[in-house]
């Protein structure tokens, strides 16, 4: 059984990952000057996420916090997660799953 010590490194690295692969203009930011690194910076990932900078740099450098399915969810909407994606960050946080949106698999007359 996996532990949340060992996953830490592993949720952190994702959030890294994910957070490098978007540009600004990907959600609606500007693209500003010159970035140090690539991608999104973690101060525009907490606010449009809607959580404090501090909150969000101590999630992705790995920390013990504890953290909500709301908050997931919003990390993966600014994330632009697809089902798989926010599944993957769910359980690397340690929570329950996300609902899946129910599939239509026949269709009666």
């Amino acid at each position: 059984m996996r532990t949340l010590e060992r996953t830490r490194p592993d949720l952190a690295a994702f959030l890294r990952t994910l957070r490098e692969r978007l540009t600004p203009a990907e959600v609606g930011l500007p693209s500003g000057n010159r970035r140090r690194t690539p991608g999104l910076r973690r101060e525009e990932v907490a606010a449009l996420a809607g959580v404090g900078l501090t909150w969000y740099t101590w999630l992705e450098q790995g920390r013990d916090i504890g953290v909500s399915a709301s908050f997931l969810d919003n990390l993966a909407r600014v994330l632009k997660l697809d089902a798989a994606q926010r599944r993957h960050l769910y359980l690397l946080a340690h929570q329950r799953p996300p609902a899946e949106p129910g599939k239509t698999w026949c269709v009666l007359p």
